[in-house]
């Protein structure tokens, strides 16, 4: 009888062992789903999905310091661009100009005014020129409001031929509360102006 009754005890004693190694293996069975369900809604949160020329890409959100002087870089790149990329049509040049606007304050709005006073935009349009810039490099300042000097090279296209100016500006970037179409990085250029355009000749070498 006794013999039985050690038996049996034996048998509750492998019994709970069981129970406890089963819960155990539950608990932490259960814990990796969370773990693993909060990881992928965070990973979800951080993908976006943008349609570019009619496509699906994905992209990923990160830490805004983390690409400050990516970003900056391509606000002042992307400014540039817009203000001196022009074709000899007036609706074209007041397109592109507008949209350099958005990206920096009354300083590119005093430039143009200045061109325009002086007949630039009206010269190229007579003389069918049009023009395009290519940024070179930029060197950032390392603390807001964050100084820039901008290198770049103008390429003047005519009928008859092609010319090369030299373009260095500065300015500094002031970081905005909000992003919106017009200004998707968020960015505010101010301070704005030309420290050289010079000549440099047909085959892009400095006279």
């Amino acid at each position: 009888m006794f013999s039985q009754l050690k038996n049996i005890d034996r048998a509750f004693q492998h019994i709970r062992l069981f129970c406890i190694a089963f819960v155990l293996l539950c608990s932490a069975l259960s814990g990796a789903v969370v773990w693993m369900s909060y990881r992928q809604v965070s990973l979800a949160q951080n993908r976006v999905m943008i349609l570019y020329n009619g496509k699906v890409l994905e992209a990923f959100g990160a830490e805004r310091g983390k690409n400050m002087a990516v970003e900056l870089r391509d606000h002042i790149r992307t400014f540039h661009e817009d203000f001196f990329t022009l074709d000899p049509d007036e609706k074209s040049i007041v397109a592109g100009v507008t949209k350099a606007f958005y990206l920096a304050d009354g300083s590119a709005k005093r430039a143009y005014d200045n061109l325009k006073e002086a007949g630039y935009y009206n010269n190229l349009i007579s003389a069918n020129i049009s023009l395009s810039l290519e940024v070179d490099s930029i060197q950032l300042g390392t603390e807001a409001p964050y100084s820039f000097v901008c290198y770049a090279r103008q390429r003047l296209v005519r009928s008859s031929s092609t010319a090369f100016r030299r373009l260095i500006t500065r300015g500094k970037v002031r970081v905005l509360r909000t992003q919106t179409d017009h200004n998707p990085h968020g960015f505010l250029i101010e301070d704005w102006e030309t420290l050289e355009n010079s000549d440099l000749g047909i085959n892009g070498e400095k006279r």
